[in-house]
Order: C-alpha cells, then sequence, then structure tokens
C-alpha cells in the first residue's frame, strides 16, 4: 500500500480507501457483522487505513457495523463519515443541515462508531442555504476545538459546485469529496485546481462509475432494478457500456484488470489523495488494494503513474 498526505489535515491515508455504502442496504443485499468483520481483516493486511461512511447508510446502521469491526484498533484508522440526511428506509432520506440537527447526528454517529472523536466529518451533498450557514460552521468549530472532531471536510454534490469548494478554507473545511473517474472529468476543470491552491485533501469517490468501469459489464448488460447504482435511462446505459467497451481496447493494458486500471488513473492526477471504492467481500478489498501496486509517487506524494 502507498500513503498520500491528506492536504493540510497533515494526515496520512492509504491512496486505496475503503467506502462503505454497501452496508447500508442500498447495493441490493444486506450485510452480518461476521461479513464486515472479513472486509476489515483484509482491509487491515492490505494496509488500507482510510474509511468512508455517513450516517445515511441505512439508519447509522454502516457505522455500527464499522464501530464493531474497528472497536480493537480504533486508533489504527482515519475515520470520515457524513452529515445532512436521515435515512427512513430504502432510498427514503429528508435533509437536516441546521447547528443543532447536525450536533445530533454528530453524537448519534460517535456512539455508533464506538469512538469519542471522528478524524473527518464531512458536509453532504448539501446546497444553498444549507451551505450558507454560520451556524452551522460555528458549531462544528466548536466541536473541533472540543475533540470530537479532528477535520471539516466537504462531500459536493455536483462536480461542478465550484462555489462551495472555493468558500472551503473559509468556512474550515480541510478536504473536498467528489465524483471522479474516467468516464467524469469535470472536477478537473475547476474543483481540482482550487483544490490544488487551497491545499485541500481531494477524495475521488464512484471511482469505478458505479460498476461500469469494474470490467464486468459489456454492452447490452442489464442490471438489477433494486441496484440504486445503476438507475439511469436504457440510453444512458447503453452509451456508458459502448464507452467502457472502447476504454478496455485502447487504454487498458492486456495484464491489467480494469477495476484496478480505473482506480490507478484518478490517482494519476496530482490533486487526489486518495480513491473510495466501495467492495461487496474481502476478495473485492484484495484488488482494490492491489490498485496501488500501479501507482508510483514521488517525493511530494503528488503525481503518479500507471507502470
Amino acid at each position: 500500500m502507498k500513503y498520500r498526505t491528506l492536504g493540510k489535515t497533515g494526515m496520512n491515508v492509504s491512496v486505496i480507501g475503503l467506502g462503505t455504502w454497501q452496508f447500508g442496504g442500498e447495493w441490493g443485499r444486506e450485510y452480518n457483522q461476521s461479513e464486515v468483520d472479513a472486509i476489515f481483516d483484509k482491509a487491515r493486511e492490505t494496509g488500507i487505513n482510510f474509511i468512508d461512511t455517513a450516517e445515511c447508510y441505512g439508519d447509522h446502521l454502516s457505522e455500527k457495523f464499522i464501530g464493531k469491526a474497528i472497536e480493537k484498533d480504533r486508533d489504527q484508522w482515519v475515520l470520515a463519515t457524513k452529515f445532512g440526511h436521515k435515512f427512513h428506509s430504502l432510498y427514503d432520506r429528508t435533509r437536516h443541515y441546521k447547528a443543532d440537527e447536525v450536533l445530533e447526528q454528530l453524537d448519534a454517529s460517535l456512539r455508533a462508531l464506538r469512538t469519542d472523536y471522528i478524524d473527518l466529518y464531512q458536509f453532504h451533498s448539501g446546497v444553498g442555504e444549507e451551505f450558507n450557514n454560520d451556524d452551522l460552521w460555528t458549531m462544528l468549530d466548536k466541536q473541533v476545538q472540543a475533540g470530537k472532531i479532528k477535520h471539516v471536510g466537504l462531500s459536493i454534490k455536483k462536480n461542478d459546485d465550484i462555489y462551495q469548494t472555493r468558500q472551503a478554507s473559509q468556512i474550515g473545511a480541510e478536504t473536498i469529496q467528489v465524483v471522479y473517474n474516467r468516464l467524469d472529468r469535470t472536477p478537473e476543470e475547476e474543483v481540482f485546481p482550487s483544490c490544488e491552491e487551497q491545499n485541500l485533501g481531494v477524495l475521488a469517490r464512484v471511482p469505478l462509475a458505479s460498476g461500469y468501469l469494474s470490467g464486468k459489464y459489456k454492452p447490452g448488460a442489464v442490471f438489477s432494478e433494486n441496484d440504486v447504482r445503476h438507475r439511469h435511462d436504457q440510453e444512458e446505459t447503453r452509451r456508458k457500456l459502448e464507452v467502457v467497451s472502447e476504454l478496455q481496447k485502447n487504454e487498458v493494458p492486456e495484464d491489467v484488470p480494469m477495476a484496478q486500471w480505473a482506480l490507478a488513473w484518478c490517482l494519476k492526477h496530482s490533486a487526489v489523495t486518495s480513491v473510495i471504492p466501495g467492495c461487496k467481500n474481502a476478495k473485492q478489498v484484495e484488488s482494490n488494494a492491489k490498485a496501488a501496486e500501479l501507482v508510483m509517487v514521488n517525493d511530494n506524494h503528488t503525481q503518479s503513474v500507471i507502470k
């Protein structure tokens, strides 16, 4: 495994992280604790130390699984979660960004995660007055001072949400999480340059483009109706699958699995600190971690290349 410094936070994180949306049940299956434990055992073995979750992956369900899985070695992990949403049932959430509501969410996340601090607490896909809220940022700063939160970050709703990115340092945020993959390079235009200017750590979510870049799907593939990752119209699905087929022919080395190539591709950009793919089992964790072998990091931890 290789590690990079997460912007001005100073935290060293594995270039391959562990996304945990799947534990909330919205990937079309439910998990039990033993399955989650096996995933984390493999993450330890491969050197992964960065975890990304959220309060609304289930009603703190993903956090509860994680809390039990890392309780014995909590200090070895860089633990990130998010706030702003309340899970009610599959695909049904309400939005809650008022300062008092977020403080309740924070305390609930700490209980679920079985910890007394969160390394990175991220504003989750808020817009408008949800973001332009001095009371919220003041409250979060107080929680940083109290030690409940080590660092604050933003998980932006849209790749072109440059306003929030530019405001990050002013409201005390030190990281940006954004959708970035070979099929969606929008952050390269404005978000990444602003992150580099402010020394913000960048977390690339959906690096496998919701599975399209996994190498498993060919043109004509049909996805399950209960898989929220692929809720696109048929024409959009057809187009993406054709683009992926061309990428596999023209850009992916013959001896490299496409999923590993796609993760390493994200890490080529100098702004990106870590990618956070999800995984269904320990085998996928191991495969994802091997993408780090395709990455060469220079002394400044700013560049990478695929061998």
